[in-house]
């Protein structure tokens, strides 16, 4: 950790480094001497680096040339980038409780849209064959089962929500431990039973070896057909041909993707032009410059007075 000071030097490697450097100089204490800014790992000074904030993509490229880094606070929910590094002689912090309110509203937006159906009356209403009172199908969120994959921080947000639409609420986690909130938790063994009890599945697993092509074959056979898939978690979880079978077959109504593989996702890509898939642009929880400073701030005031970082990562668990 740092010297008891009330002066801490930063780099700033992200895209949105402006906006982190206006909300950085509005702090007093500590004060903050951004030794450099930009968006550019070509322009960092490797030697100069002992605190950054950092989006992991760009800093992955130079992190291990970095021999006096000492801290990086990450500006995003994931870091797998920084995580495959070789180097992990440092505290890497991640971001936790400021994406709840763009999660809730994300998830809840696609929940409301299936369960109304609201694309069927725009389409009836646009029909001029179509007797124009006649009313598409619809239901409701009542009693209907959202089940959470990575029943963590963020998910918490979505519960309130879920009870105030008298939703049923599962979930699953590594632990399988019962939780707040849930009404029941299930395992990884037990996916299969898992999916199957839910009308809606929300992704929100991290990044890890064991969650790469964890919605497979057998996960999204036992689907119901008319349950919808969103995954706001990561791209890898999803193994795309077994989705897009799945959904050519009828073995689930819909999905709504956010994050995927290779991003952005190419132009040619299948899930561009899917019926049954909406693609939402890695924008479910985007990270507020603001909201992350106020993070590194608060983590900045432990640093300086040899406290640990809040949220740090466990390279070896990969979050």
């Amino acid at each position: 950790m740092s010297k008891n000071t009330h002066a801490l030097d930063i780099v700033i490697l992200s895209k949105e480094y402006a906006a982190y450097k206006a909300a950085l100089e509005t702090y007093t204490e500590p004060t903050f001497t951004i030794t450099q800014a930009t968006d550019d790992p070509l322009q960092i000074d490797h030697d100069k680096v002992r605190v950054m904030l950092a989006d992991p993509g760009l800093a992955a490229s130079i992190v291990d040339k970095c021999d006096n880094l000492q801290w990086i606070q990450s500006g995003w929910a994931g870091n797998t980038p920084l995580i495959k590094q070789n180097k992990r002689n440092y505290v890497l912090s991640g971001v936790k409780g400021v994406f709840g309110r763009q999660m809730r509203e994300y998830v809840f937006a696609y929940l409301l849209y299936f369960a109304r159906n609201i694309q069927a009356f725009y389409t009836a209403q646009k029909n001029e064959g179509f007797n124009k009172w006649n009313k598409p199908e619809y239901g409701y969120l009542a009693g209907k089962t959202l089940g959470i994959c990575g029943a963590g921080s963020i998910a918490q947000s979505l519960l309130p929500v879920a009870d105030i639409f008298n939703m049923r609420v599962i979930g699953l986690t590594r632990s399988g431990e019962a939780m707040t909130g849930y009404d029941k938790i299930y395992t990884p063994d037990q996916k299969a039973t898992f999916a199957a009890d839910c009308d809606f599945l929300v992704n929100l697993l991290p990044d890890t070896p064991d969650t790469h092509n964890f919605f497979d074959k057998s996960l999204f056979q036992a689907m119901s057909k008319d349950s919808v898939l969103i995954n706001a978690g990561r791209g890898s979880a999803i193994e795309e041909q077994a989705l897009t079978e799945a959904l050519n077959n009828d073995n689930l109504r819909a999905a709504v993707l956010d994050v995927f593989r290779q991003e952005p996702l190419p132009d040619h890509h299948p899930f561009w032009h899917h019926d049954k898939i909406i693609v939402t642009q890695h924008t479910a929880a985007e990270s507020d410059p603001k909201d992350i400073a106020a993070l590194f701030h608060h983590n900045a005031q432990r640093f300086i007075h040899n406290k640990s970082p809040e949220h740090v990562i466990d390279f070896d668990k990969g979050y």
